[in-house]
This record gives structure tokens, C-alpha cells and sequence, in this order.
């Protein structure tokens, strides 16, 4: 699985942390950054919760 993450739209709300914390970090600046390139399978669930969560719609699951 591999996401897509809008930089210019992503406002640091935290939400894909809280659900995806192995795979979303936001640092002190309030941006964000993906742990992985490819996100493991373990985290594919979490970080749909995080894609369906984010509520200015930064991040899409790629095809």
C-alpha cells in the first residue's frame, strides 16, 4: 500500500498520528512526515482510518 500526502493542503491537525502513529509523524513544526515509502501491511488499516480522519483531505490512498 502507498499513500499520498497533499503537503500544501495538510494543515498539521494530527489526526493521522493519532491513528497511524508508526507510519505519520508531525514534528515540532507542525509538519508532516511518513515513516515508510511503502507502508507495511500491518499498518494499511491504520492508516485508512488516518485517510478517512484527515479533515482537509491531505492524504489518498494510491492505486
Amino acid at each position: 500500500m502507498n499513500v499520498d500526502v497533499d503537503f500544501d493542503r495538510c494543515e498539521g491537525h494530527g489526526l493521522c498520528e493519532d491513528q497511524a502513529p508508526k507510519v505519520f509523524r508531525l514534528d515540532d513544526d507542525g509538519d508532516l512526515h511518513l515513516e515508510f515509502e511503502e507502508i507495511p501491511e500491518d499498518q494499511a488499516a491504520a492508516v485508512r482510518s488516518a485517510i478517512a480522519a484527515c479533515p482537509v483531505a491531505a492524504l489518498r490512498e494510491r492505486a
